[in-house]
């Protein structure tokens, strides 16, 4: 193929070596762009398969490391427990060798018991003694009480939430049957009937209508207004308890907490 001389220098056009034949076109910057890019994206999958391939091999390496770690850990332990088995059989040994020489002594030191049997008469008087006085010291001295300091540095705020939660139940329950019990007692003493008269002869109108102070704080008022209290009252102590723990965790995390010096009771 050659190139003919009178093609411009933009389009450059072939022509086969035997004369004349078909005019191949150039290729397009589209189709090298195509080209460019599947090459790129040839690589870029290569890569990847290569990176795969060396994750598959790492984790395979680590794999087999773990399990020879575990193996060696196996074999140590199995090792340790036959090391403590022959001390142990060492030991067991060493004591029927002991007992088996108290024994023999008594039979070897027969014979000589005779002529020493002063000697060791008066040692146990004197061993007698020291043992008393040892004795008579420790039943002077005073024990000694141990004690341990500790620091409180957390304190869980759930579980203070869950406990004033019910001890404020148990305090509304209380007010509220104080008041009903109270009021009861006053009723029953007359009370009421007391503050109506002398109510009515204060104001000197015996022929209007009487004055109940009941009608302004009868019992079923005064409870409801109890029950109210109560009510806002658990509410209270259930969130000031609660924030009150989280206070308290905050200056422990900066302050180190409350220390509490424990003494053995005596």
């Amino acid at each position: 193929m050659s190139e003919r001389r009178d093609d411009g220098p933009l389009a450059p056009r072939r022509t086969l070596q035997g004369g004349g034949g078909p005019v191949l076109p150039p290729p397009s910057p589209q189709q090298d762009e195509e080209k460019r890019r599947a090459a790129e994206a040839q690589a870029a999958k290569e890569a990847r398969e290569e990176q795969r391939r060396a994750e598959r091999e790492a984790a395979r390496r680590e794999r087999e490391a773990r399990s020879q770690e575990r193996r060696e850990a196996k074999q140590a332990a199995k090792d340790d427990r036959a090391e403590k088995a022959a001390q142990d059989r060492a030991a067991r040994e060493q004591a029927d060798r002991e007992k088996a020489a108290a024994a023999a002594a008594p039979a070897a030191s027969g014979s000589t018991s005779s002529s020493g049997s002063s000697a060791p008469a008066r040692r146990p008087a004197g061993s007698a003694k020291g043992a008393g006085r040892a004795g008579a010291a420790k039943a002077g001295a005073k024990p000694r009480t141990r004690r341990a300091r500790l620091r409180l540095t957390q304190i869980d705020a759930w579980s203070v939430m869950k406990t004033s939660f019910l001890l404020s139940i148990a305090l509304g329950i209380v007010l509220v049957v104080a008041v009903a019990i109270v009021w009861a007692v006053l009723g029953a003493a007359g009370v009421w009937d007391s503050i109506n008269s002398i109510v009515q002869q204060s104001v000197g109108n015996a022929s209007g209508p009487q004055f109940d102070v009941t009608d302004y704080v009868g019992t079923s008022r005064v409870m409801g207004f109890t029950m109210i209290v109560a009510v806002v009252d658990v509410i209270l102590i259930t969130a000031i308890a609660t924030l009150g723990a989280f206070l308290y965790n905050l200056s422990a995390a900066l302050l180190g907490g409350i220390e509490v010096t424990l003494a053995e009771d005596s």
